[in-house]
C-alpha cells in the first residue's frame, strides 16, 4: 500500500486553505483555523505542526476531514467572526453541538448553551427512567339480585394492577404524574418514585359493589379526552409517550423484547 501524497510544500499564512468537509468544499485562511489554539483545528493547522496523514491534500490540494459538511459552515463563520450567528428558525443545534464538541471549540459550545437556555430549552441533561407494571387477578363474590325476593351468588375475576415509575428527571417524573393525576391525585409520592394501583371495573360487576370493594380506575389524558387505562398495555403505551416526549429512548423491555406493550418493564436512558 502506497503512502499518502506529501503536500509539496505546507500551507501558509495569509494564503487560502481549501477544506473538503463531508464532501463539501470550504476555503478559508489558517488565521481563521487556528483562531482558538486550543481547539482540535488550531492543533491541526498549527505553524510547525506536522499534518496528520487523514487530512492530507487529495487531488486539488483540499484537506478532507470526515465531519458533516453542511454544520461546518456554521463552524468556520464562528471562527471568522467570534459569535454565534445562526439563521432565524435553525433546528440543529443539537448536530452543531455535537460538531463543536468533535472540534474541541469550547467558546461556540459555550454560546451555544446560552442560546439553548435563552430559547427555554435547556441543554438535555443524562437521566434514567424506569417502569414496571404487574397484575394480580382476584376472584371476587357478591349477591347479585334476579328479582323482587331472589338472589344469587355471583363471581367475577378483578385484575388490579400495581405499577411503579422511576425517573431521575424531575420535569419528566411531574409529566407523568400529570398524565395520570386523575387517579393518582393524593397519592403521588416525593422524590424520584411514582407508584399507582387500580382495577378497571369488569362488565359483569356491579357498580356498587365495586365501589365497596374500594376500587379505583385509572385515567389518562386531559380535561375533554380522558381515557381508561384498562391494563398494563395502554399503561406502558402513555409511559413510552411521555418518555419520547422529553428525549429518552428505550434501553430495554422484559421479559421479551419483541413484545413491548405486553411487557412488566420498561427502560429508557437519556444521555
Amino acid at each position: 500500500i502506497s503512502p499518502p501524497p506529501v503536500p509539496s510544500s505546507p500551507p501558509s499564512f495569509g494564503g487560502p486553505v481549501t477544506l473538503n468537509v463531508g464532501g463539501t468544499l470550504y476555503s478559508t485562511t489558517l488565521e481563521t483555523l487556528t483562531r482558538f489554539p486550543d481547539s482540535m483545528l488550531g492543533a491541526m493547522f498549527r505553524a510547525g505542526t506536522p499534518i496528520p496523514p487523514n487530512l492530507n491534500p487529495q487531488g486539488g490540494g483540499h484537506y478532507f476531514i470526515d465531519r458533516d459538511g453542511k454544520a461546518f459552515r456554521h463552524i468556520l463563520n464562528f471562527l471568522r467572526l467570534g459569535r454565534l450567528d445562526l439563521p432565524r428558525g435553525y433546528g440543529e443545534t443539537a448536530l452543531l453541538r455535537a460538531e463543536a464538541d468533535f472540534y474541541q471549540i469550547q467558546p461556540l459550545l459555550d454560546a451555544l448553551r446560552e442560546l439553548e437556555t435563552s430559547r427555554g430549552a435547556p441543554v438535555p441533561t443524562a437521566a434514567l427512567l424506569h417502569a414496571d407494571v404487574d397484575a394480580s387477578p382476584r376472584l371476587v363474590h357478591f349477591s347479585a339480585r334476579r328479582g323482587p325476593h331472589h338472589y344469587e351468588l355471583s363471581s367475577a375475576q378483578v385484575d388490579t394492577f400495581r405499577a411503579n415509575i422511576f425517573c431521575t428527571d424531575s420535569e419528566c417524573l411531574g409529566a407523568m404524574r400529570a398524565r395520570f393525576g386523575v387517579a393518582s391525585e393524593g397519592r403521588a409520592e416525593g422524590g424520584p418514585h411514582f407508584r399507582l394501583e387500580w382495577a378497571p371495573c369488569p362488565a359483569e360487576l356491579p357498580e356498587a359493589e365495586y365501589r365497596r370493594l374500594g376500587l379505583q380506575p385509572l385515567w389518562t389524558g386531559g380535561p375533554g379526552e380522558l381515557r381508561e387505562v384498562v391494563g398494563a398495555p395502554s399503561f406502558l403505551e402513555e409511559v413510552l409517550r411521555v418518555a419520547l416526549e422529553h428525549g429518552f429512548r428505550l434501553d430495554s423491555v422484559f421479559p421479551d423484547p419483541e413484545d413491548l406493550l405486553n411487557s412488566r418493564s420498561l427502560r429508557f436512558v437519556r444521555h
